[in-house]
């Protein structure tokens, strides 16, 4: 679950001026929450940039900040961050290894205290042992997974992917779950009837490539009402999930081709890959949730911009205000 980012170009420009839909999303959860702003738990914000990030999030009224860690080590990353401690709520757990804040925060959020946790400045492993042990954790009767949604140049919508992330070799019983939870998501953003593409190396179904037939069942639970409403189709290449006209041209008919709110990806590979491919080179942003959990949790890179982990913490939010 550990991520690898590379270097990206710094964004100067105003909050969100460039990816618009993700602008939206932080607008419509600040909306939402202005007169009782969500709890997010903040696990172990013990560097600078965690401790900006703490800041941004009150400031932009997006949810209430809760920074759960030894208070020194916050105290040390608020000051190098120039930030004032005043007006934060801190949680200190009996330990100060990150793995005690987790432990903590999973307890704060089990318990209805906190209605999403946010990642700090400790390991991913760290933080995910806590939410996935089997009885002090988050799980729910669900496999956990990752979703991103992404605000892309030369899309029309925002369009999520899953799983980019958490499963490395789905199964067809996990990518039963991982489209489940990304379905719930797309619907508690407004998207009443959710186009789905299962993709695909190829958009032919080849016993060869496992992936195919998986998607092959999936089009089949769909159509047996494992999803009502939703329409899913599949497998795809990606070149005829994203473009209608390249799916014409394949001589594919499909509502689905082109106008796709959800990907689901093949393997942590392909998905992974592709999520990096639409931040780096196709100019995207995206906003990302932990998923399947008993409440949503952002997963956070060092290398991730303002607007990413704001869009983040407003997902994590109007997940957690329907939830």
């Amino acid at each position: 679950m550990t991520q690898t980012h590379a270097s990206r170009p710094v964004d100067t420009s105003p909050l969100g001026a460039q990816h618009p839909r993700l602008l939206a999303l932080i607008n419509k959860a600040r909306e939402q929450t202005t007169a009782s702003p969500l709890a997010l738990g903040l696990v172990y914000p013990c560097d600078a940039l965690a401790m900006s990030a703490a800041a941004e999030i009150k400031r932009n009224g997006i949810a209430r900040p809760v920074l759960i860690g030894p208070r020194d080590a916050i105290a040390r990353a608020a000051q190098a961050a120039n930030i004032n401690l005043a007006g934060f709520e801190c949680v200190e757990p009996a330990s100060s290894e990150p793995a005690a804040a987790a432990a903590h925060a999973v307890h704060l959020a089990k318990t209805g205290a906190l209605a999403s946790l946010m990642k700090g400045s400790l390991h991913t492993d760290e933080l995910m042992s806590a939410v996935v042990h089997r009885e002090t954790g988050l799980r729910t009767g669900k496999r956990i997974s990752h979703a991103f949604v992404f605000d892309l140049p030369r899309y029309h919508k925002l369009l999520a992917l899953a799983d980019c992330v958490v499963n490395i070799a789905p199964d067809l019983k996990t990518k039963h779950d991982v489209l489940g939870n990304a379905v719930a998501l797309m619907e508690k953003l407004g998207v009443t009837a959710p186009k789905v593409a299962i993709v695909s190396a190829v958009e032919s179904v080849n016993p060869a490539i496992p992936a195919t037939l998986d998607a092959q069942a999936l089009v089949q639970a769909a159509t047996e009402g494992s999803w009502p409403g939703v329409q899913v189709e599949g497998p795809f290449g990606f070149d005829n999930a994203f473009s209608a006209d390249a799916a014409r041209i394949k001589g594919i008919e499909s509502q689905v081709a082109g106008d796709a709110d959800l990907m689901v990806m093949p393997d942590l590979n392909a998905g992974n890959m592709l999520y990096k491919s639409f931040v780096y080179v196709g100019g995207g942003e995206c906003a990302g949730l932990v998923l399947g959990t008993k409440v949503p949790i952002v997963l956070t890179s060092r290398a991730d911009s303002l607007t990413s982990r704001l869009a983040s913490v407003a997902l994590a939010v109007l997940f957690a205000s329907t939830h």
